[in-house]
């Protein structure tokens, strides 16, 4: 038995010197306080939004198991909401909260309020999914809505699990513009629940980007055709939500290179380099972008480079830009270092480890992360991953 103790005593002498030595590390980038908008963060890494469909139903409406989780992750210098409907045609994923009913925005305050009380700062993401989407998340089994009656390749989460993403319908106009009004009632909403401001979705495949895409978009309206048309909606939206918030406390995602969805472009460059240059008229917060080599939640092998790198130069002004994408600590460190992005933002990494920023401050290596529970369950795969104290405390 004494032996025993001393090994473990010992094991933990050994421990505490490392973590001693990890602290004198070179003082990283990522930690230093930036100013967004009209708010300073106390650091550079960003908990990027999240889909884990985990809100409860009937209701689509943020709880307890909510609360606990976004209060695990508040060290972040800020945290982006999981992606929040706007509306009820705006689900694509069984589960998810939305941002569209009385009771949604209570359940959001619990988690704005817990995220407040540990020194956090919370941003709300817009969204609506569009044509990825199935009839059983759509109200009445109807459609679901896109540019153009066009049908993606994929599956949507349903409560029975997987299935096809249904033919949608295309859009009318009049249509159109209640979808613009449901993003700025969304971003009202959000304002109502505490939140410090919003992000608007135009990434990863979903409704904004297939009005972006001239090959979802076959549009001959006034919202298709010409880049100047697609783009469009993209910039109503933006106007709408603005005009809720103020331009400081609202940023935009995009995702260039995003072949999620079964997105194409004729031309990714022109197209995300004329929506950049109409985006800086509003001096936004923050412009959030997407790397090419993450589709989804893997990494993937990049098939363009049309990540923060080469569109920095085209923002203007105030506006901050945050960088997505399969990031380490080391490399976060590096694109902040080299001028390539302002913030980083950290997905899987913030899943598995709720003291992230803690442990790159130490130096400490990361909890592996569970893919089998990143969308919907419990708390298991949730708010289960133990922080560096408690890892410390079971040696």
């Amino acid at each position: 038995m004494v032996c025993v103790f001393s090994l473990l005593l010992a094991c933990g002498v050994i421990l505490v010197r490392e973590k001693s030595n990890l602290t004198m590390n070179a003082h990283s980038p990522l930690l230093d306080p930036v100013e967004v908008g009209f708010r300073l963060f106390p650091n550079r890494i960003v908990m990027a939004p999240l889909t884990r469909m985990r809100a409860h139903m009937p209701g689509n409406i943020p709880w307890a198991l909510n609360e606990e989780y976004y209060r695990q992750r508040s060290s972040a210098g800020l945290i982006i909401s999981e992606g929040t409907p706007v509306s009820v045609t705006g689900h694509g994923y069984y589960g998810t909260p939305g941002i569209h009913t009385a009771e949604q925005v209570e359940g959001w305050k619990g988690v704005t309020r817990a995220v407040h009380n540990a020194s956090g700062h919370i941003f709300l993401q817009l969204w609506h999914v569009g044509r990825l989407s199935h009839t059983d998340l759509q109200p009445g089994g109807a459609a679901p809505l896109a540019p153009s009656a066009i049908a993606a390749e994929g599956s949507a989460h349903t409560k029975e699990g997987p299935k096809p993403w249904s033919l949608p319908r295309a859009l009318q106009i009049d249509e159109i513009s209640q979808i613009v009004a449901d993003f700025a009632r969304g971003a009202a909403m959000a304002k109502e629940a505490g939140f410090d401001g919003v992000e608007i979705h135009g990434a990863n495949g979903y409704l904004l980007e297939q009005f972006l895409s001239d090959r979802i978009n076959l549009r001959d309206d006034i919202y298709g055709g010409s880049v100047e048309n697609r783009a469009r909606f993209f910039l109503d939206v933006v106007a709408a939500v603005t005009a809720v918030w103020g331009s400081e406390y609202v940023g935009v995602r995009i995702s260039p290179s995003n072949t999620y969805g079964t997105v194409e472009h004729s031309d990714r460059y022109g197209t995300y380099a004329h929506l950049i240059g109409k985006l800086n008229a509003f001096h936004l917060a923050y412009l959030h972008i997407v790397e090419p080599r993450v589709a989804g939640n893997i990494d993937i092998d990049p098939l363009h480079d049309l990540g923060c790198s080469r569109f920095r130069p085209l923002v203007t002004g105030s506006t901050k830009l945050i960088s997505a994408g399969g990031y380490t600590r080391e490399s976060g460190e590096r694109a902040i270092a080299e001028g390539h992005t302002d913030l980083v933002a950290y997905g899987r990494s913030f899943i598995a480890n709720p003291d992230l920023v803690e442990r790159f401050r130490e130096g400490a290596p990361l909890n592996p992360y569970d893919r089998s529970t990143f969308y919907g369950g419990t708390e298991k795969g949730y708010t289960d991953y133990p922080t560096l104290e408690r890892s410390l405390q079971s040696v």
